[in-house]
């Protein structure tokens, strides 16, 4: 009986509807008109719709619900170990930090959007150092590694990523005022759309999501921040505004003529669970074992992935770069052929 109770527990925690059944229960449903009411409602959402999704991959024949296994492991594997340690960082940030606001706001309106402008900051800061630091990006791999997307993929994340990316963003929030009740809130709204704009193309195939693909990051705009299409690498770090990749000069748009390939550059199995979980701590260890002296191999921890100490770099940087430059140089070409008399070009 402890076995079922357990799987109960787990079924109605994953789905986010225990609080939903104790409501139907009591026949109480005044928590509807409070905040926490509201949220309660709102949670089981995305699970729901990843099921919805899931089945439609199963009944599709384009589809491959074999892109699902490994997020689902990587969810199991992570259940126990993730949830406490986050929340630990979280109360520990907020107790060390409070006291240093530099402003203090309120559960407001206008508040929230300051509050959310600055959370957006510290997710913004804590991406881009996972993308750009090659120990932080072995944390940060695992949520990339997946060649397809799918709702399951919000699930794939490194058991000690949540940690170190709630202290960036915490810390920031609290530092610049953000008060804990306005802080769990955006969390809130931030991890229901963080979830959502990873649903799958079986479900939303152009998830461009009209004019809002100009004012908000869409599941479009997530997508490419998942390619590993050159054109798009290191884009878009930011969840739902775009503010502050706007301001950095990472935004980027799908394009029609790239479609996204999702993955990482490295050459890993992503249907092996531990080439998803551990591969790129190993490479870097290898890296680190390999390097001559001490500086290079402490190089090796702290640039960006594709850092080498030959010089021979093949970092995001380096590949976009490169591939932008060509774009243009081929672009420039044709304009030039196209301005030449075609009895010229006989």
């Amino acid at each position: 009986m402890d076995i079922l109770k357990t799987l109960y527990d787990e079924f109605t925690g994953f789905f986010g509807i225990s609080a939903i059944i104790d409501m139907v229960k009591s026949g109480d449903y005044s928590s509807l008109r409070t905040l926490d009411g509201i949220e309660n409602v709102i949670g089981p959402i995305i699970p729901l719709l990843l099921v919805i999704e899931f089945i439609r991959a199963a009944i599709d024949k384009k589809s491959h619900v074999g892109g699902y296994k490994i997020p689902f492991l990587i969810y199991v594997f992570n259940r126990f170990g993730s949830r406490f340690i986050s929340i630990a960082a979280i109360a520990f940030c907020i107790g060390l930090f409070e006291k240093h606001a530099i402003i203090k706001t309120t559960f407001t309106w206008y508040w929230l959007i300051y509050g959310y402008i600055v959370w957006e900051l510290g997710h913004f800061f804590y991406h881009y150092f996972a993308h750009k630091v090659r120990l932080f990006w072995c944390l940060h791999s695992t949520h990339h590694a997946p060649q397809a997307m799918n709702l399951s993929v919000s699930f794939a994340h490194f058991i000690l990523e949540a940690p170190y990316a709630d202290v960036i963003r915490t810390t920031t929030c609290i530092l610049l005022g953000v008060n804990p009740p306005l802080l769990f809130f955006i969390m809130f709204i931030d991890g229901t759309w963080g979830a959502f704009i990873h649903v799958g193309e079986n479900i939303l195939r152009n998830a461009r999501l009209g004019i809002l693909n100009k004012i908000i990051l869409t599941p479009s705009a997530h997508r490419v921040h998942h390619a590993r299409n050159p054109a798009y690498m290191d884009t878009n770090f930011c969840n739902l505004l775009n503010v502050w990749d706007r301001i950095f000069g990472t935004f980027a748009y799908e394009r029609e003529d790239i479609p996204v390939e999702y993955g990482i550059t490295r050459k890993m199995n992503p249907n092996n669970f531990w080439d998803v979980y551990f591969g790129e701590i190993i490479a870097l260890s290898r890296d680190v074992i390999k390097a001559p002296g001490i500086k290079n191999k402490f190089l090796y921890i702290v640039m960006p992935p594709g850092w080498s100490h030959t010089g021979e770099h093949k970092t995001a940087n380096v590949i976009r770069r490169s591939f932008l430059q060509n774009e243009v140089k081929h672009n420039n070409e044709i304009e030039l052929k196209e301005k030449i008399p075609a009895e010229l070009l006989n």
